[in-house]
């Protein structure tokens, strides 16, 4: 039989420290041909970490036969807190690390009969370290002393980032419920741990989801029993935000070329039942494809009003039997994966609120918008889009929901009307869509508009330093 060696790094912490040392305890009772190394960081000023690092090292010198072994590495002489630590260790003991296995790899290559080096398995915080073990040669692993709910938290979070371009620094002092996959029930921002409202500490987050999405594995410090939900959710794609954009991805992908029409109306775009309907009876009567983005209206707690959020029934909201008479030709989902989808080719129109990071993303990808404006700047740009640019045609281009009084309902023929126009009547739209967009791109290029003003910018920065 081989004989195989790990390499553990656990973060300093002792509750992190403890975790990791018991696991590899299980790990060699499991398989009498398994090693394993411990390499241990103590960090300034963790007295009670350091201690019982200073005990682990004594029982390795008196304890010759063991299978676990510890390797101090040097403390770092920097006072500084958590997260600065943690973001600085691949610099100050990664040659640390590195020649510490370096001697574990010439042993093992030297002894006949040696275990040999299959592996490393880093705490959360140290996945930084996954480069170290590419030029070994070997997989790296995770070790997640928190439970799966939180590693599930934090790949929803990176999803609304990196998908949505959401950041949840934004919710500060928020009271707003999301559906986390990991979770049975929605999970309220109060719950959120506070590095999430920080930009240091939110950004801190998303290198950790990161950096645990390249491991090859990942082992996590619950028991399925108990955390059964979160354990499922992670074992069938880690993040519902990712699985739905998979499914939205796949979905576009068997549709015709610019053949669907796509309804968003923002991070604060939501509409009441009876629009729900009347947008529902729209979309059926077109009968062109659709892809909306359907979300619950916000509501308001302790007199501060909330974000949308996902429903998680839509059919308890559309007229009965809407989902199965269009399942053949649309597609209701919750929150958006918005960028990648106007960037598919099956994406012919754009049904929006005109909000400028929309109008944007639109011009962008040259797909044609039909102007449904709802709070904020948006009446204003929706005329600029129709009337003074003709990139877009109306739906109802007056409408506002921040006015204070009764919100008018849009009807459905009206919605239609503005849907037939986008995909099948208005080809000017679609053309001059299209000069902008490649115009649009053209200004970011060397010596184009957008460059030139950034240019100057700086020029103007440099010239009036004092």
């Amino acid at each position: 039989m081989k004989k195989a060696e790990l390499v553990f790094l656990p973060a300093p912490g002792i509750g992190h420290l403890v975790s990791a040392v018991e696991v590899a305890k299980l790990l060699v009772d499991l398989n009498a041909n398994l090693s394993i190394s411990v390499l241990t960081i103590k960090q300034p000023l963790n007295y009670k970490a350091t201690a019982y690092i200073d005990y682990l090292n004594a029982a390795t010198i008196t304890t010759t036969t063991t299978r676990i072994k510890f390797i101090d590495l040097h403390q770092s002489d920097a006072d500084m807190d958590r997260l600065k630590f943690v973001g600085s260790l691949v610099q100050t003991h990664g040659p640390l690390v590195k020649e510490a296995v370096a001697k574990i790899v010439e042993h093992s290559n030297s002894v006949p009969g040696s275990p040999r080096l299959a592996g490393f398995v880093f705490d959360i915080f140290y996945t930084s370290f996954r480069d170290l073990a590419n030029d070994f040669g070997v997989p790296s692993y995770l070790f997640c002393t928190s439970g799966a709910g939180f590693l599930g938290f934090l790949f929803f979070a990176q999803a609304l980032h990196d998908v949505q371009n959401f950041e949840l620094v934004e919710l500060t002092d928020s009271d707003t419920e999301f559906t986390i996959p990991s979770h049975v029930n929605p999970v309220s921002t109060k719950f959120f741990p506070t590095v999430t409202f920080k930009p240091e500490g939110f950004g801190f987050l998303l290198n950790l989801a990161k950096g645990v999405r390249e491991m090859k594995g990942i082992m996590v410090n619950t028991v399925s029993e108990l955390e059964s939900h979160a354990v499922d959710s992670l074992s069938n794609g880690c993040s519902g935000v990712h699985q739905n954009y998979d499914s939205i991805m796949q979905w576009l992908d068997r549709q015709p070329r610019s053949s669907v029409v796509f309804l968003c109306f923002g991070s604060m775009g939501s509409f009441g039942a009876d629009e729900v309907k009347e947008i529902a009876c729209a979309l059926e009567q077109s009968g062109h494809r659709f892809l909306w983005s359907l979300r619950r209206p916000p509501e308001k707690v302790n007199g501060i009003m909330g974000h949308p959020t996902d429903y998680e029934n839509v059919a308890e909201v559309l007229p009965e039997g809407f989902l199965d008479r269009t399942a053949e030709i649309g597609k209701v989902i919750g929150w958006a994966p918005q960028v990648a989808i106007l960037g598919h080719p099956a994406t012919g129109g754009f049904v929006s609120h005109c909000g400028w990071n929309s109008t944007l993303e639109s011009v962008w990808f040259g797909v044609p918008m039909a102007a449904w404006p709802l709070y904020a700047e948006q009446q204003m740009n929706a005329f600029t889009l129709v009337k003074e640019l003709g990139l877009a045609v109306e739906i109802k281009m007056d409408y506002r929901k921040d006015g204070g009084g009764e919100v008018e309902i849009v009807k459905a023929e009206t919605i239609e009307r503005g849907i037939r126009r986008l995909m099948e009547n208005d080809s000017d739209v679609r053309k001059r869509m299209k000069e902008m967009s490649d115009r649009s791109r053209k200004a970011l290029m060397d010596g184009g508009s957008s460059h030139s003003s950034l240019c100057r910018f700086i020029d103007n920065v440099m010239d009036n330093m004092p």
